[in-house]
């Protein structure tokens, strides 16, 4: 069976166990929710008004012009194909509850650190949002253990929703026993994805590379045969290495290194770690020559203009790809698993939460709701470049590179949680391993990098 053909059975996702031991390991707070790509410094800003007659939009998500009522939402969705997808969700929302009156306030910047502090800040004051963009799992125990997020698990998770999710994605919306967050996507980390027409003129199969190393050397023979830049990688901020970095070591090492790694036995795997740091090294020197001043999107930009052949990102940067014109998959861009992780399906998921001292508990109830249904994610979905958490979404409408990551999804053998995207790792690891690669991007120091990773644990 092909991309293109798939029967009913097939266009809904198979109940398997998704990302084992996920609610052991996830551990993240405020200060590991600051590294999703999709809200980068430099990535496209929201234009006019995003809400499609919505008001309030700050730019900052630090309130603005919400009224008593006013569902307003903090989000960092802002680059390309993710505000279309953000923009998709809320028309599909305004159709069902025409009268919700939608103050739309992204918090763009810094890989989505912005989003932190203005959370912060606005919850502990008891000023929230109606509510806001949070990575499910124990990203939300700051907030379960101070009582400041609703028990939904009545109000929202009816017996049809939590029947229809991944089991396990249940879990993560219910770090402290209650449920407490509607997850709204899954997205796939250890993607590489290329140009068809540069790499086929440089003379490179990608299906052909199956390890990290022969990744350098393809990138090399991208540099010696054509103009384009081999690797379309941003280092102005650190997340971008550090998944990167993340990829390369389960490629070479696998998974149950990498498992031990995370679990915070680093000594024992000294070489493996300095191994992957030095390949990083290897592949830096395939970067844009502004790498330190580009966002996520304006490299994968250069991608899709022909400039660039390969590019390390999740797959919300088909959603960019989907949104230029005439860049068709299989034709203009493609995708493998990056070298050495076939069997693995690394993920990141996103959601919303019912913060207490709501200023719209009506609206926002609605919102959480619709959130969770199969409309509002067989609308956000393919637009995003992401799968559903619900089984039951039909995929007809999800073209042929989300039908293969779904399948890849049911095919994997495992579903490992992501340091960089914070689910993997203790708030101030998580900070620590950040501030590692970030001084690593700059001087490429192996030694210095290595005991700085060793001692954030």
């Amino acid at each position: 069976m092909n991309d293109h053909e798939r029967d009913d059975d097939a266009n809904r996702l198979t109940r398997r166990h998704y990302v084992a031991g996920a609610g052991a390991a996830v551990a993240v707070g405020l200060a590991g929710c600051s590294d999703d790509p999709e809200g980068d410094i430099g990535a496209t800003e929201t234009e006019g008004d995003s809400g499609g007659g919505s008001g309030g939009d700050t730019e900052d998500g630090s309130g603005g012009d919400a009224e008593e009522g006013d569902l307003e939402i903090v989000h960092w969705w802002t680059a390309g194909g993710e505000q279309d997808a953000y923009q998709a969700l809320l028309d599909g929302f305004r159709e069902e509850y025409p009268d919700v009156e939608i103050v739309d306030n992204p918090a763009p910047g810094g890989a989505g650190s912005a989003i932190d502090a203005v959370i912060q800040n606005r919850v502990l004051d008891g000023d929230p949002p109606s509510t806001f963009q949070i990575w499910p799992g124990q990203a939300l125990t700051p907030y379960t253990d101070e009582d400041l997020l609703e028990d939904i698990g009545d109000s929202v998770w009816t017996d049809e929703m939590e029947e229809a999710y991944l089991g396990d994605i249940v879990d993560l919306a219910r770090p402290a026993g209650n449920l407490v967050a509607v997850p709204i996507n899954i997205h796939r980390l250890n993607n590489l994805f290329y140009n068809v027409e540069v790499v086929e003129s440089a003379n490179v199969d990608p299906t052909d590379i199956n390890d990290p190393q022969q990744l350098a050397d393809a990138l090399q023979t991208v540099a010696d045969e054509t103009d384009a830049t081999p690797l379309a990688h941003q280092t102005q901020s650190p997340w971008s290495s550090l998944q990167l970095w993340e990829s390369i070591f389960i490629g070479m090492q696998g998974v149950d290194a990498y498992r031990t790694f995370i679990d915070g036995d680093v000594s024992s795997l000294e070489t493996e770690v300095r191994n992957a740091l030095e390949l990083l090294n290897t592949y830096s020197e395939f970067f844009p020559e502004d790498a330190g001043s580009i966002s996520w999107d304006q490299g994968n930009s250069a991608l899709i203009e022909g400039d660039a052949a390969f590019i390390h990102q999740g797959d919300w940067a088909a959603g960019q790809y989907r949104a230029a014109d005439g860049f068709e998959f299989g034709e203009g861009w493609d995708m493998v698993a990056f070298p050495g992780t076939t069997s693995v399906y690394q993920s990141v998921i996103d959601s919303f939460v019912f913060p207490t001292n709501n200023p719209s508990p009506e609206a926002t109830e609605k919102f959480l709701s619709y959130a969770g249904s199969v409309d509002a994610q067989a609308r956000f979905n393919p637009v995003k470049g992401s799968i559903p958490p619900r089984t039951d979404v039909p995929t007809d409408d999800f073209g042929p590179f989300l039908s293969r990551q779904i399948e890849d999804f049911n095919n994997s053998n495992t579903q490992p949680p992501s340091i960089a995207h914070g689910t993997s790792v203790a708030p101030s690891v998580h900070s620590s391993l950040e501030e590692a690669f970030a001084n690593f991007n700059g001087n490429g120091d192996v030694d210095e990098a290595y005991q700085a990773i060793a001692n954030s644990f």
